[in-house]
């Protein structure tokens, strides 16, 4: 009953229409009621929320939709919307229900009667509609009372209902048992119902080359469920028969966690996963086939529990080798030095892969050998700059570390060094090395110090270090020295000449250069003067900086000297007598060929 409407005296109803009784009074006239049940035809927007949703409810018991549409557009809640969806579809009135759903944004369920909304078949229709509220076994009888009875297969199907799907299969589609079977197997393997999984997956079996994946499929189901049921040989058999590597791996999984190490192994291989193979063969300490795996194993790991066993077993070759494969370069040195008395392979790869800890091991190993020198070399190398240089001083082996250290060290380091040095009078090491710590004075003063044998490098040193210290004091010191002021014997024009280029003053080093230019030619070292000017030439023009005229006019002597012999030589006699005749006009500048 949607409402009752209480007539008042002596009115007698006459037409009922839209809710409006018309009424004959007892003067004989004629008045209108309005039923309560349709007191929802009063505007919307009139009427208070918690009124409008009884009329929303009376608009659905009288299937009044359109006025249950606007009502729900002025209340505007979820669920009023959703029960006017629900009240929609059990009346069939897809178009409406598609509406509402679109308007709550539910676009499954749009989708989902935009697919049924041609559907002519009553029944068909009402089972899609019970199937969308979830009544399945109604929406089953509905099914199966249609045109179209497999839909009610189908939906079982969908909803993983296997023992109902299967007993629609039997009667609607025979053909579709294997493949439902195959579906619920798996479902049952997943849940742990390994005894029925079997069963359903041996009926799954088609036999049909057509469907061939299928009883692949189920061939390995029946071998995974065999071995978890015990029947391991048949689980093994056909697994090993089977071309998938998949299920080889599946099956050895399985036996392994079942502590069935041999076949786990075999099954492992034969995938080609061989990693797993040795790992499982390495439980069993099957160490003969962990080694014909090694070269496919890629694991780290695995090669360090193969190194081991051989170690403990005394086989240090083959122990080093699975060591370096496993990239344990510290274990691979501890075994050659310890073992195999090998240190030439130890330096190799210490030297390869610059291991400190392998290089400690080396040094150790030479100072037991009282062989200092490359211990010191490996300390160094291994980052124990203090203790190499502790032993380099015990051992009057500091050349040699000074030598090995090169310039990876401190300046606290090169002090230290030259302080040494210092001490043992060995002034030109003394220098270098206080150079290198940033001490430029004693580095000069050191250098000037050094034997007539040692004067050349020492000079070159002394130049780079004042070049470095760019201090006035030091570079007129080191002038000095040059010039013969301090000894009275005058250097070599040409380290004045590098110390102008060491502090980039470039127009003194070229007025040097043309002395030495000078002093060449008149040597007859015409090569040598070409090449001091040429070098000159291109610094001055890099720098921009103008280049004096009488350099240029040398140069262009001593270019036109060398190129007479390089024009002859091509057989161009022309170009070289014209070069000829310019040197001609200027043998004075040649004294050599007077």
């Amino acid at each position: 009953m949607t409402g009752t409407t209480k007539l008042p005296f002596a009115h007698f109803p006459l037409i009922l229409h839209n809710g409006e009784l018309t009424c004959q009074t007892q003067s004989g006239k004629t008045t209108n009621v309005r039923l309560t049940s349709h007191s929802f035809l009063e505007k919307p927007q009139d009427v208070a929320v918690s009124e409008l949703v009884t009329s929303f409810k009376q608009c659905l018991a009288l299937k009044r939709f359109n006025e249950a549409w606007a009502i729900c557009r002025v209340v505007d809640k979820k669920d009023i919307w959703m029960e006017l969806a629900k009240s929609a579809l059990e009346h069939l009135e897809i178009g409406l229900a598609i509406k509402v759903f679109r308007k709550m944004e539910d676009v499954a369920m749009v989708l989902s009667l935009d697919e049924i909304q041609d559907v002519e078949d009553k029944n068909l229709l009402s089972g899609y509609i019970a199937m969308f509220m979830e009544n399945y076994n109604l929406a089953q009888e509905l099914f199966m009372a249609s045109t179209n009875p497999s839909a009610a297969l189908e939906m079982r199907r969908d909803l993983l209902n296997w023992d109902q799907a299967l007993e629609l299969a039997k009667s609607l589609a025979p053909d579709q048992i294997p493949f439902i079977s195959r579906e619920y197997a798996q479902q049952l393997e997943f849940t742990g119902d390994y005894g029925n999984a079997l069963l359903h997956y041996e009926k799954g079996i088609t036999k049909l080359p057509e469907e061939q994946d299928h009883d692949d499929a189920c061939l390995g189901g029946v071998a995974r469920m065999s071995i978890r049921m015990g029947d391991i040989r048949r689980g093994v058999g056909l697994a090993t028969n089977s071309s998938s590597r998949q299920l080889k791996k599946e099956c050895a999984s399985i036996l392994e966690n079942i502590k069935q190490y041999g076949e786990s192994a075999v099954l492992y291989e034969k995938a080609e996963y061989w990693d797993k193979a040795a790992a499982v063969y390495i439980k069993t300490k099957n160490w003969n086939k962990v080694g014909s795996l090694l070269p496919h194993v890629s694991s780290p790991k695995l090669h360090i529990q193969y190194a081991k066993a051989k170690e403990a077993d005394g086989r240090y070759k083959e122990a080093a080798k699975a060591y370096e494969a496993a990239k344990d370069y510290d274990n691979v040195i501890r075994i050659y030095l310890d073992y195999l008395q090998n240190p030439e392979e130890a330096v190799r790869v210490v030297k390869e892969t610059q291991s400190v800890e392998g290089a400690k091991m080396v040094a150790k190993f030479f100072q037991n050998l009282g062989d200092f020198s490359s211990a010191i070399q490996f300390l160094v190398l291994s980052k124990c700059n203090d203790e190499a240089f502790q032993m380099a001083q015990a051992h009057n082996q500091m050349e040699q570390y000074a030598e090995i250290i090169g310039d990876d060290c401190t300046p606290d380091d090169y002090s230290s060094m030259a302080l040494h040095f210092e001490q043992k009078k060995q002034h030109f090491l003394a220098g270098k090395f206080f150079s290198k710590a940033g001490q430029y004075n004693k580095a000069l003063k050191h250098l000037l110090k050094c034997p007539s044998s040692e004067e050349s490098q020492a000079i070159e040193l002394a130049i780079e270090t004042v070049g470095l210290a760019k201090d006035d004091a030091l570079t007129h010191q080191l002038i000095d020295y040059l010039m013969g002021e301090v000894d009275g014997i005058p250097k070599d024009a040409k380290y004045v000449f590098r110390i102008y280029m060491a502090l980039q003053q470039y127009r003194e080093a070229a007025k040097t250069a043309i002395i030495i230019a000078r002093e060449d030619q008149s040597a007859g070292n015409y090569r040598n003067a070409h090449d001091v000017l040429f070098g000159m030439y291109q610094e001055l023009l890099q720098h921009k900086i103008k280049i004096p005229t009488e350099m240029k006019q040398n140069l262009m002597i001593l270019h036109s000297y060398i190129l007479v012999k390089v024009h002859v030589k091509r057989g161009d006699h022309l170009k070289g007598a014209r070069m000829l005749i310019r040197v001609s006009n200027n043998i004075s500048k040649f004294p050599a060929r007077k």
